[in-house]
């Protein structure tokens, strides 16, 4: 069973993708390089996602190779402490390259989530049963 912390930080990572996308919907690179509170307001969604990326467990990582899981986490370190580089165009990209796989992936895995079978001892909201130790 997925652990408590990686369903919050997928959800987490879910909520930053909508907001990020809603955020350049209907505005083209243009407007968007000059709109300094929606480059900001993009670039935090991106360092939520990066850090929450972090929190999310190997074993979902391993379900879907093809998301750049490690390149996802080290891009916040880009947006925190080499803000210098960040440039409109490089958020622009990851906001329409990147996060349409990664919003799918994690689509998927909390899905998996809603549809896996609750186990037993919860049914009946009565306790798991005590581990001897």
């Amino acid at each position: 069973m997925r652990s408590e912390i990686t369903d919050l930080a997928l959800r987490d990572i879910l909520h930053h993708i909508d907001l990020a996308t809603e955020f350049v919907a209907n505005t083209d690179l243009v407007v968007f390089k000059n709109d300094l509170r929606t480059l900001y307001a993009v670039t935090r969604c991106l360092e939520i996602i990066s850090e929450a990326s972090r929190r999310v467990a190997n074993d979902v990582k391993i379900r879907h190779p093809s998301i750049g899981w490690r390149q996802i986490a080290a891009a916040g370190n880009v947006y925190r402490h080499d803000y210098e580089d960040v440039a409109a165009q490089m958020v622009w990209d990851t906001v329409h390259r990147a996060l349409p796989a990664l919003r799918a992936a994690v689509s998927r895995e909390l899905a998996d989530k809603l549809q896996s079978p609750v186990p037993p001892h919860t049914h009946r909201g009565t306790p798991p049963p005590p581990v001897d130790g």
